[in-house]
């Protein structure tokens, strides 16, 4: 069984007006000229969702959404379900970011719920774990991530499309990286993680990484032992820098 095709997604988190659909549109023309080695996705907040998915549909870029609610309708005022993403054009959705993690309290349990919910509107989750810089000076890394892999991982998701995203919370937008053997300790941990849960079926699934990735850096993480692509944040808001990490995969 043959691992699945690498994943470049770019989080744009709470950013992006209309205006900035000009820069989905440059990426998705670049990837269409020169396609790359990898998957390409795009995950706007939900407000652009439809829009950049009427702007790039049909291209080589895929389009995602940055979270969901576990339900399907419901008296959750300002939430969005997954079918609603779905109806949107997303393909794709972001689950368990630390800023929900730590923000609003998700817990892994909820994760779960929302990753099987992804899967119920025809979602691929994208599910992400990580550890504090207390947790990794702790040397807690290894059980917290895998830890977190576990709980946050529905068995639902057993032969299904569905990635997992390393992004140390002490990285994420600090400018700070861990070393490529940081990286590739935890990223063969879930490996094996996912191996335990799904048996072969669990080697297919991309692990990407994400956590201040920029095109500078992104060659040599791209490179690493089971880094099977990246989570994007700060520097997928620009057409030229993604695309320097798109290129590097």
């Amino acid at each position: 069984m043959s691992s699945a095709r690498p994943l470049v997604a770019g989080n744009w988190k709470m950013n992006g007006l209309a205006v900035s659909l000009d820069e989905a549109r440059a990426v998705a023309a670049a990837v269409d000229a020169h396609p790359p080695a990898c998957r390409v996705a795009l995950c706007p907040p939900s407000t652009l969702v439809h829009r950049m998915a009427e702007v790039i549909g049909g291209t080589g870029v895929e389009v995602g959404g940055q979270d969901c609610r576990a339900e399907q309708s419901g008296a959750f005022t300002g939430d969005v379900s997954a079918e609603m993403l779905a109806e949107a054009g997303a393909e794709l959705v972001i689950l368990g970011h630390s800023e929900r993690r730590a923000g609003y309290g998700e817990t892994d349990a909820l994760v779960a719920a929302k990753a099987e919910a992804a899967l119920r509107a025809g979602l691929e989750p994208i599910i992400c774990v990580g550890e504090t810089l207390t947790q990794r000076e702790a040397g807690e890394t290894l059980a917290v991530v895998t830890g977190q892999v576990k709980g946050s991982l529905p068995k639902a998701l057993a032969g299904k499309a569905f990635a997992v995203a390393y992004e140390p919370v002490w990285a994420i937008g600090t400018g700070l990286t861990p070393t490529l053997e940081q990286i590739e300790e935890v990223h063969v941990a879930i490996r094996a993680t996912l191996v335990e849960l799904f048996g072969e079926a669990g080697k297919v699934p991309p692990i990407l990484y994400g956590g201040s990735v920029k095109p500078s850096n992104a060659g040599e993480i791209l490179k690493a032992r089971e880094v099977g692509g990246a989570l994007v944040g700060g520097a997928s808001l620009k057409a030229t820098d993604f695309l320097g990490i798109v290129t590097a995969a």
